[in-house]
């Protein structure tokens, strides 16, 4: 494969994103974080799954997301774990006493090198209102386990844009990575 061997070439650098080209291949990536994301999987100990509401600028749509965040992008080397729990207080004002990275994978991998972190946070307790930083506008919401794909499906059709990750999140909160159910 030519693109596998040819020199990349930055097409274009902002202030967070940088646009490369390698052979035929345009492509982008982070350039001040890790190049990682991690998404929380979440269940309070009311067995509601937490998600996040939010206006997303290069959607121009409200969305319906699990919380996430970059890692790296406040303290370089802090790890998955500690990113993962730092982004659930901010965002959704729960912490976790645990923090496990289930998987990593390409979050676009036609259009970009960022890879995502699924991190099943568990022993949560509520530490504040969540709500994200200054610079978001983050609504948080606690749906039981049992009605979330039903309230996923409403949020739909009431015109949000739903992270497809979404659905990964709710498989992986009733089963292990084979598929088994998790005890």
């Amino acid at each position: 494969m030519k693109n596998k061997t040819a020199v990349p070439t930055t097409v274009y650098e902002g202030r967070y994103l940088r646009m490369v080209e390698r052979g035929s291949w345009e492509y982008v990536e982070r350039t001040h974080a890790s190049g990682m994301a991690a998404i929380i999987i979440a269940v309070t100990p009311e067995d509601k799954v937490v998600f996040v509401e939010q206006f997303r600028v290069p959607l121009q749509a409200s969305t319906i997301e699990m919380p996430a965040g970059l890692v790296g992008d406040i303290h370089a080397a802090e790890s998955i774990e500690l990113s993962a729990i730092r982004e659930l207080e901010e965002e959704a004002g729960w912490t976790a006493s645990h923090a496990e990275v289930l998987m990593i994978g390409p979050t676009s991998s036609g259009m970009a090198s960022e890879k995502v972190a699924f991190v099943r946070a568990t022993g949560l307790s509520r530490v504040g209102a969540g709500g994200g930083d200054a610079d978001e506008n983050i609504t948080v919401h606690e749906i039981p386990r049992t009605q979330a794909a039903a309230w996923l499906v409403q949020k739909m059709a009431e015109g949000y844009e739903l992270d497809a990750k979404l659905w990964a999140g709710l498989w992986m909160i009733d089963h292990q990575l084979d598929g088994t159910p998790r005890g």
